[in-house]
């Protein structure tokens, strides 16, 4: 019975990668259908961390979810029925950010230590409180967002390999250096934007 669960943990694990992967890759070169292969890959995630007690990552999946169908109407019409560009995050937005990991942390890791049986409450607590923030900002297009969320790569890497979780380690490894990649290029496409509108003005 074991083996039959682990065989399919290991499929389902592939399965969400490879949507993960198109995901992220689609997020890097900023177009918005990104989101659609995110929602599949969140769906399949949902199941392989419920089996390894990840609970903490549930809550952040369904967090994922949510952010995704609002990023995804965001990137594509924003507040004035038009694609939103890239930008940087405002102080409001980053103390925002701030305190988005500041409270899902805390509250995180009082639920997991509480009413879970969760081995490793504060651990999954801190990488949940710094994606739920990236991926804030991610909804909102700000560049902020691969900072927040490489924070949590680096944090979940050697989670994911305690839990036995090797494939999701590695896709969690590409992410990281896709994070980094996609930081690089937004950043390029704001001072490109920036100066097309300088000439534009001149």
């Amino acid at each position: 019975m074991m083996t039959e669960l682990f065989t399919q943990l290991i499929i389902l694990q592939w399965l969400g990668t490879s949507f993960g992967v198109v995901q992220v890759l689609l997020a890097r070169k900023n177009n918005s259908n990104n989101y659609l292969f995110g929602i599949i890959s969140i769906l399949i995630s949902l199941y392989v961390l419920y089996q390894s007690r990840l609970y903490a990552d549930i809550l952040l999946n369904l967090y994922y979810l949510v952010m995704s169908i609002y990023g995804w109407f965001y990137w594509r019409m924003g507040k004035q029925s038009k694609e939103m560009p890239i930008s940087y995050a405002t102080k409001k937005e980053q103390s925002i950010a701030i305190a988005i990991v500041v409270g899902c942390f805390l509250l995180m890791a009082y639920w997991l230590v509480q009413h879970t049986d969760s081995d490793v409450p504060y651990w999954d607590a801190i990488v949940c409180a710094f994606a739920w923030a990236g991926m804030w900002l991610m909804a909102k297009r700000k560049i902020e967002n691969w900072v927040y969320l490489n924070i949590s790569n680096f944090i979940s890497v050697p989670l994911l390999i305690y839990k036995g979780l090797y494939i999701y380690a590695g896709l969690t490894i590409f992410l990281f250096i896709v994070a980094v990649s996609g930081y690089i290029k937004w950043k390029q496409t704001i001072a490109n934007e920036t100066q097309s509108e300088s000439y534009a003005q001149a």
